[in-house]
């Protein structure tokens, strides 16, 4: 299993570039951002500043979407990035949830983030395609390599992701909800004539190494508030009947909205109605041996990488705890 770190990009943007290179240093292998262009700074600008800073960290969105940027111009940011730092980045794309609705609109379609993924990974990669009649490529690209992560929970998404994608993001640390969604991309990918064992899975998760379990969970409860937006969408295309496991959607029961000023930020009002038990199953918390165990379970799934969601008041010591105790015990064993 590799491990990745996901940071927002709060200013000062060198916070960010300071954290990669530890994290880098604890042995992690990916470097993530979120990309919501009016809640934080433009992530491709530190991108470029935390490939050049770091020797092997692979570094991209997560997520970033199809409506914010033009998708050929996100290939060419990829394409300009990975010719200057040696295919070091790696894509991931969604819907966009933040990004849209803080602009009063609604994320975008499945079939734009499709149209979108081939678009991205065609010219990123060096090779034509045709947009609006018109053949297109990128010229300078040479050797170019952009793999493409997609995020996603319900049906419609999972069967994109078999499909399609290179890569599975989970945002959510549950095994009950993993084996659902795995099951059904690998469904998906088996009906598309690929191999399900070639889509990278990467489930995603705030993680806090400790002992007060009480803490951690009030900086963690942030993300079933933040999963909540996602299933809330789920819910009201599919209805509460729907083939979606209930370990994901009742939850969501006593929620009243959402303020998009507290997003991904730990004490966010708007998720009260977390309970404790959803904190638990979504987050992985409690001591460096809790982890451990928990990680086990998630890579005996099938999971490729496990990525810490780092927005809580322990940064530096949960990296570090991860580098010294965690990641070489999950490798080794």
């Amino acid at each position: 299993m590799e491990f990745g770190v996901t940071f927002q990009t709060d200013p000062p943007a060198s916070r960010v570039v300071e954290l990669t290179k530890l994290a880098e240093a604890c042995g992690f292998t990916h470097a993530w951002t979120f990309d919501s262009h009016i809640l934080w700074q433009e992530p491709y600008v530190i991108h470029s500043r935390m490939l050049a800073e770091t020797e092997r960290i692979v570094v991209g969105p997560f997520v970033t979407n199809p409506a914010t940027r033009d998708p050929s111009v996100t290939a060419s940011t990829f394409a300009t990035l990975n010719e200057l730092y040696g295919n070091r980045t790696v894509c991931g794309i969604g819907r966009g949830d933040s990004a849209q609705r803080v602009m009063g609109r609604r994320p975008t379609t499945l079939k734009q983030v499709e149209d979108a993924m081939y678009v991205i990974k065609e010219l990123a990669e060096g090779r034509e395609i045709e947009v609006n009649g018109n053949r297109v490529s990128i010229p300078w690209v040479v050797d170019g390599r952009l793999d493409v992560w997609l995020a996603g929970y319900g049906p419609k998404a999972l069967d994109l992701v078999g499909r399609k994608a290179d890569g599975f993001i989970l945002q959510l640390a549950d095994p009950v909800i993993l084996r659902w969604t795995l099951r059904r991309v690998r469904e998906a990918a088996e009906k598309a004539g690929r191999d399900p064992d070639g889509i990278k899975v990467c489930v995603a998760a705030p993680a806090y190494v400790g002992d007060d379990i009480e803490h951690q969970r009030e900086q963690s409860r942030w993300f079933g508030g933040m999963v909540g937006n996602h299933v809330a969408d789920l819910v009201s295309r599919y209805g509460e009947g729907a083939d979606i496991p209930a370990a994901l959607t009742d939850y969501i029961k006593a929620r009243e909205g959402y303020d998009y000023a507290h997003h991904g930020k730990a004490g966010n009002p708007s998720t009260d109605f977390v309970p404790d038990a959803v904190v638990d199953r979504f987050c992985v918390l409690g001591t460096a041996e809790q982890h451990i165990e928990k990680l086990h379970v998630l890579r005996d799934l099938g999971v490729d990488q496990f990525n810490v969601y780092l927005m809580h008041d322990a940064k530096e010591e949960t990296l570090r705890a991860y580098g010294e105790r965690i990641i070489p015990t999950v490798e080794k064993g």
